[in-house]
């Protein structure tokens, strides 16, 4: 499932990113996403290429990785995001909701640490030491 104006564009974050074309009421479900679970190995295999920063970690342990379909790899990472995000183990989904309003034509965001506000650095924001 996947709200029919949600948009892909440039972002100013980087690359690409999800927009809405119309205004998006907090507590709102933007997207269920099915996902394809990969075995511990095969997430070691796709850290050695692009995919690496478009997949989940998944699972309690969080050994495994998930790729995602629907526009859910694409949404941007932010310490104050729009959205958070729920994985479901069980039924192999992970779900996008907005955690305030949204306004139209703003750019959908996430935190990468799965909490909307959490400003603990994410891998790609730490200094290299």
């Amino acid at each position: 499932m996947l709200i029919p104006f949600l948009y892909i564009a440039p972002s100013d974050k980087g690359g690409r990113g999800v927009f809405t074309s119309e205004r998006i009421a907090k507590g709102s479900v933007l997207e269920v996403s099915p996902v394809l679970v990969l075995t511990a190995k095969e997430r070691k295999a796709i850290e050695a290429t692009k995919l690496y920063h478009y997949v989940f970690e998944w699972g309690k342990t969080r050994k495994q990785a998930a790729v995602a379909f629907g526009y859910v790899s694409m949404y941007n990472h932010d310490y104050n995001a729009s959205c958070a995000y729920e994985m479901d183990f069980d039924l192999q989904t992970i779900t996008i909701k907005a955690v305030r309003d949204i306004a139209i034509g703003e750019e959908i965001t996430i935190n990468y640490k799965a909490v909307p506000d959490d400003a603990t650095p994410i891998w790609f924001h730490e200094e290299v030491k």
